[in-house]
C-alpha cells in the first residue's frame, strides 16, 4: 500500500477529505455512477482527490439551485467514494465514474479558494442482527417484485439485468 493510501480500515477519525457537492443525486455504498462535473470548485475536488488517494466524499447539497453552496447548504452526512475513472471534456468539464464506499459524517467543513475540504468520519451500521435480517429478507421480496415487474414490460430498460443482493 502506498504510504498516502487509505484503506476504509484505517481512515483516521476527522480524516481531512476533498468534498464533491452534488445536485439532485445521492450517492450510496457499493453505488457506481457516471457524473458530470462543470463547477470550477468541483473539478478542484476531483483533481486533489486524483493527486491522493482517489478518495472522494460526495454529499448532496440541500438546494440544486445553488451554484455555489455555503457549508450550511451542504448535508452533514455522505459516501466516501472512490474515483474510478475521470476524463475530461473539450467543454472544460469532467466526466468521472465513482463508486460509492461507505457512509461517512461530516464534522467540520473548511472552505479553500480551490473547493471544499471536509474533516470525517466512518460511520458504522446501526443495524443490529435481526433487524439486518430482516431487511434483507425485505430486499430479496423487493427485487423479485421487481424482476417479475421487469419480464412483464416489455420496453423496459432493465431487461434482462441480474438482480441480485451483493455484499
Amino acid at each position: 500500500m502506498k504510504q498516502n493510501e487509505t484503506t476504509l480500515d484505517s481512515l483516521p477519525d476527522h480524516a481531512p477529505m476533498p468534498v464533491l457537492p452534488l445536485r439532485d443525486v445521492v450517492v450510496y455504498p457499493h453505488m457506481v455512477i457516471p457524473l458530470f462535473v462543470g463547477r470550477e470548485k468541483s473539478i478542484h475536488a476531483l483533481d486533489l482527490a486524483m493527486q491522493g488517494n482517489k478518495r472522494i466524499v460526495l454529499v448532496a447539497q440541500k438546494s440544486a439551485e445553488m451554484d455555489d453552496p455555503q457549508a450550511d447548504e451542504i448535508y452533514a452526512i455522505g459516501t466516501l467514494s472512490n474515483v474510478l475513472q475521470l476524463l475530461r471534456l473539450p467543454d472544460g468539464t469532467v466526466k468521472v465514474l465513482v463508486e460509492g464506499s461507505q457512509r461517512v459524517g461530516i464534522h467540520r467543513f473548511t472552505e479553500t479558494q480551490a473547493c471544499f475540504i471536509a474533516e470525517v468520519s466512518l460511520l458504522e451500521s446501526v443495524l443490529d442482527e435481526s433487524e439486518s435480517q430482516e431487511i434483507q429478507a425485505l430486499a430479496r421480496s423487493l427485487l423479485s417484485t421487481f424482476d417479475q415487474y421487469v419480464k412483464l414490460n416489455k420496453k423496459n430498460p432493465w431487461r434482462g439485468a441480474d438482480f441480485r443482493i451483493r455484499h
